[in-house]
């Protein structure tokens, strides 16, 4: 009897203890995301953007140049310093000539280093982009953050899938990337369908 109660008392401390752990874990993972929450949400203009997210390409000369030719992306995704690289090496873009004219490059310069991923104007996502960030990377995929983010994804799922080729097509899986959600829980890769990591 008196094991019997032994084991009984030893049993419900454990179970006590191991409560007591799994409502530790989760009050520090609450308070967390309440400090990812706070650190991750800015204002832009007048709306709250959702954790995480990145401020859309919203300004219409950028996406009438730069979008006639892929996706434009959110400046939020790479620092200046990798903007103004990138607008001062047009005449070579990636082996195209993507030149503009002075005014133009000017004026989309001024865009892209203003809502850049380290920037005042930052937001979300962009903020994770510019601490990954190693010197002057020419891509968003050349980030730390990118590449932990797609490290699961393999090969067929992108660049053997022909409906996508290339890490470079955000919009090819992130069905919310034209509006700055590049949540996983929007992510339909062609082919394949909804992605769960």
């Amino acid at each position: 009897m008196w094991k019997s109660f032994a084991l009984a008392v030893a049993a419900a401390l454990g179970l006590t203890f191991a409560a007591g752990v799994l409502m530790s874990g989760e009050r520090e993972h609450e308070e967390h995301d309440e400090h990812e929450k706070g650190a991750y949400q800015r204002m832009s203009g007048n709306r709250m953007l959702r954790g995480r997210d990145v401020a859309p390409a919203d300004h219409a000369g950028y996406r009438e140049q730069c979008g006639a030719c892929h996706f434009a992306y959110p400046a939020g995704l790479l620092p200046a310093a990798s903007w103004q690289q990138l607008m001062t090496s047009l005449d070579d873009h990636f082996g195209d000539n993507a030149e503009l004219s002075a005014e133009v490059t000017t004026e989309l310069t001024d865009y892209l280093t203003a809502h850049a991923a380290d920037s005042e104007a930052a937001v979300g996502r962009s903020v994770a982009f510019a601490r990954s960030s190693e010197g002057v990377p020419l891509r968003i995929s050349e980030t730390a953050y990118f590449r932990r983010e797609h490290r699961e994804l393999p090969r067929w799922a992108v660049q053997e899938n022909a409906e996508v080729g290339s890490f470079s097509r955000c919009d090819a899986c992130h069905t919310r990337a034209d509006a700055g959600s590049f949540n996983e829980h929007d992510v339909v890769i062609p082919g394949f369908g909804r992605w769960e990591d």
